[in-house]
């Protein structure tokens, strides 16, 4: 299977995503002890580290899923520290996409409308909800599996579906939490590929939590958590 390197993000002039001395403690645990970062819009960084570095929280403190105990997060200059917890799940609909380890997706619902359901929440009709998704599935070569459910599906073709889902609103942030931690090698490649491509072609920023060295080679840069610290950010270009 050939590999082609992502095309390079624009400059990081100005920052989407915005984070400054972000703390947070679950009890007498520090998960996170001043974690500054950046991610411009087009780009794709993974945030490494072993279990229990923080790397997860960070991502749901990013995502407004956690509010930090002190510092900010912003995206597009918009504070979400100044959010109450409705404005944040608003933002997380319109603005943010997700792409889970095991996709997420609803088993009773076909492709299609597991697709579709993200844009009818925000109120779009049906119908050109449907036609929407059925574009996104053919556009990540699920043409003809629309009317698939989960469980007929392959688990790349699944986190496929959950790609066009996580994109269907033109969210400015897609984050993935291991999106390839239930696939067979090649198949996470693959994955990672559809992802990276499909989000920097769309215009959004990735942020991908891992384990995997070789998916974070996917993202134009690497950054290593330890202690609740990032103690590395490396650009890395893309997969070559």
């Amino acid at each position: 299977m050939s590999q082609q390197t992502p095309a390079p993000p624009p400059p990081a002039t100005t920052a989407r995503l915005s984070a400054r001395g972000l703390v947070k403690r679950f009890g007498p645990t520090v998960a996170l002890a001043g974690v500054d970062l950046d991610v411009a819009a087009g780009e794709s960084v993974a945030v490494m580290g072993p279990s229990g570095s923080g790397k997860s929280t960070l991502l749901h403190c990013l995502a407004g899923i956690l509010v930090p105990d002190s510092g900010t997060v912003a995206l597009s200059g918009r504070g979400l520290h100044d959010l109450d917890e409705r404005a944040r799940s608003l933002v997380r609909r319109r603005q943010y996409g997700f792409v889970f380890q095991f996709g997420q997706l609803l088993a009773e619902l076909p492709a299609i409308e597991n697709v579709a359901l993200a844009p009818m929440l925000l109120g779009t009709p049906r119908r050109e909800a449907t036609e929407l998704a059925g574009r996104w599935l053919a556009s990540l070569g699920l043409a003809g599996m629309e009317q698939r459910r989960p469980g007929e599906l392959s688990g790349g073709q699944a986190q496929r579906v959950a790609v066009a889902r996580a994109l269907i609103t033109g969210p400015e942030v897609v984050f993935a939490d291991e999106p390839t931690g239930a696939l067979d090698q090649a198949t996470g490649a693959e994955v990672m590929r559809v992802l990276t491509e499909t989000t920097r072609l769309a215009g959004a920023s990735l942020v991908v939590v891992t384990h995997d060295a070789g998916v974070a080679a996917w993202c134009h840069r690497r950054i290593e958590v330890r202690d609740g610290r990032v103690v590395a950010d490396v650009r890395t270009g893309g997969a070559r």
